[in-house]
């Protein structure tokens, strides 16, 4: 039997599929590795976020209770509305950028060029909501107390409704100024001092009689449940936060170690601390995917301007900037059931 001898003059491709693996360019191969390799990233941050709630389950704050702001609707309790718009806004722009990947494939410039423009907006609207609702967040609403073991008590009326400081606390004749580093040795410095002292919130609370203290610790069953057998077995797991007595309240109030309003990566008035890491983390890093993605898209928008693309006859490059766009909305529809529904 005679040898097979193959030449560098062959004609046919290595594996037989080519320099294509998978019918996909080199371009197109290399952007899905990264959208792989960035999953797994992805996944790593809600697992490690799903492990962390299921530990600390008593005390992670409600999203329905911390996410209630909707823009120029101030007062307003709004619970989730505005996330679940941010959502409905990312994935119309997912739609956008698939109808600009067929008018490439049909080599129309100007519907690529329109869908694109409309891509970027929905992206820019995303990214300016994150912000906007990052510094709710961080502002915070209500106000809380941290005693000295770490827990957070918050402040609500005789039927259970949130009760802000503002309302009732009144600032005593003091003054406290904050340490910075210029005011400081080796460099001290500490956070910006809240609105209200300790002594100020104790001192109000006192003379608001009508006023209680909620834990930060959610049970399933309440005592009227409990108490009440006419109930349907269906309302007997109630998910709700422990509201203390009177007494109670003025007992645990005593031992505060600080005011907290809203949220950083140390203090949380709305609960565990570590959900506020987490949504610094997870949604400050899917926001840097999103801003990042508006970025590229506006280059490729004024390369289809400027018919680049046109010229070559191919606009593979939308192509593979919507593998990048599709991935960012599919990470952001994990984030949103994880963190927001679940």
């Amino acid at each position: 039997m005679e040898p097979t001898v193959t030449t560098a003059n062959t004609g046919q491709k290595t594996w037989g599929g080519g320099n294509e693996p998978l019918g996909a360019s080199y371009g197109k191969l290399m952007m899905w590795f990264f959208i792989v390799s960035d999953a797994l990233t992805f996944s790593g941050f809600l697992a490690s976020y799903g492990f962390s709630r299921f530990k600390f389950i008593e005390t992670w704050p409600s999203a329905e209770e911390v996410f209630t702001h909707f823009p120029f609707m101030h007062g307003v309790p709004a619970p989730m509305y505005y996330v679940a718009l941010m959502t409905f806004i990312l994935i119309f722009s997912s739609v956008t950028m698939v109808l600009a990947v067929d008018a490439g494939h049909k080599l129309q410039q100007s519907k690529v060029a329109l869908y694109m423009f409309l891509t970027i907006i929905g992206g820019l609207i995303f990214v300016g909501s994150q912000a906007w609702e990052w510094s709710n967040f961080i502002k915070g609403e209500y106000g809380a107390i941290e005693t000295k073991g770490g827990s957070i008590l918050q402040f609500v009326d005789n039927t259970g409704k949130r009760v802000k400081m503002e309302d009732f606390v009144v600032q005593l004749p003091e003054e406290r100024e904050q340490l910075t580093r210029n005011k400081g040795k080796w460099f001290m410095k500490e956070a910006a001092l809240p609105t209200f002292s300790v002594t100020e919130v104790q001192a109000a609370f006192k003379a608001h009689p009508e006023l209680l203290v909620r834990t930060e610790v959610i049970y399933e069953d309440s005592k009227e449940n409990r108490e009440d057998k006419t109930l349907q077995p269906g309302l007997n797991h109630i998910k709700h936060k422990e509201i203390l007595t009177r007494a109670e309240s003025e007992r645990r109030l005593a031992s505060a170690h600080l005011v907290v309003e809203g949220a950083n990566l140390e203090r949380n008035e709305y609960g565990s601390k570590l959900f506020a890491d987490f949504f610094f983390f997870i949604t400050g890093f899917h926001g840097f995917h999103v801003f990042s993605g508006v970025i590229i898209n506006i280059i490729i928008f004024f390369n289809v301007i400027l018919g680049t693309y046109e010229k070559r006859r191919s606009y593979e490059m939308v192509e593979k900037v919507g593998l990048y766009w599709h991935f960012v909305d599919l990470v952001w529809v994990f984030v949103f059931t994880v963190f927001y529904l679940v």
